[in-house]
């Protein structure tokens, strides 16, 4: 294992020296320094690191909210509620790099997020996040009864997704289907199991589909649901 392993460098970070580099950021009098000061920080993955990261997201800075997001994503789920309970709803633009956060991190903590993310944000590119993140949950840790029931949420949102407007939305709803159904498709309910089949099949056979990306991906992840699943 490297010093480049996120949680080797997590470990051996003392909260004195993750402070130096919340300190780094801090001092940032310029672009290019706020974002090498923001990869450093990201780099040392360490939780005491994710409220910084996360007021980053906020900056002007596209590049440093990209390395801010890697950052809270190496950091997982002890980033979670501080992401969750510092979302601003004034920023549009912070809360976009959030929900890409969120959505790479997985944790189902952030499911609400995601859900109005896809069905409401402006931005495709958010929309595209939030529907690969919600294919990707994790969900192990729950009971048999909140996991059926955070399945059908992330389902019944995805179903939704695949009338969205831009075709970069359904190819990313597609994906998100297909992690969905490659996880956890025999803990859908029947109904459940059908729905997802039908508009995976909607979504390759549709003759109004104007990328025919997004029908050729249909058909992909339709096949592999028939070759796991029958």
């Amino acid at each position: 294992m490297t010093c480049s392993d996120p949680a080797m460098t997590s470990m051996s970070m003392s909260p004195s020296q993750v402070a130096e580099l919340v300190e780094a950021v801090r001092r940032a009098d310029s672009a290019m320094g706020l974002l090498q000061a923001t990869q450093a920080l990201a780099a040392s993955a360490h939780p005491d690191g994710a409220a910084c990261l996360v007021e980053i997201l906020g900056f002007n800075n596209p590049g440093a909210a990209v390395a801010a997001v890697d950052g809270l994503v190496a950091i997982g789920t002890p980033a979670v509620e501080t992401i969750l309970s510092n979302i601003d709803g004034y920023n549009y633009g912070a809360r976009a790099w959030a929900v890409r956060a969120l959505a790479g991190i997985g944790d189902v903590r952030g499911l609400e997020v995601l859900e109005d993310a896809l069905g409401k944000d402006i931005g495709p590119s958010v929309r595209r996040a939030a529907a690969r993140g919600l294919g990707q949950l994790r969900l192990e840790a729950l009971s048999a009864e909140e996991r059926s029931a955070s399945l059908s949420r992330c389902l019944a949102v995805l179903l939704d997704g695949c009338r969205d407007g831009e075709w970069v939305v359904r190819y990313a709803v597609i994906v998100g289907l297909e992690h969905l159904a490659k996880t956890w498709f025999t803990a859908l309910q029947a109904s459940d199991q059908s729905a997802l089949r039908q508009a995976l099949r909607q979504l390759q056979d549709n003759p109004e589909e104007e990328a025919a990306v997004v029908q050729l991906r249909a058909a992909l992840a339709l096949q592999r649901l028939e070759e796991a699943h029958g």
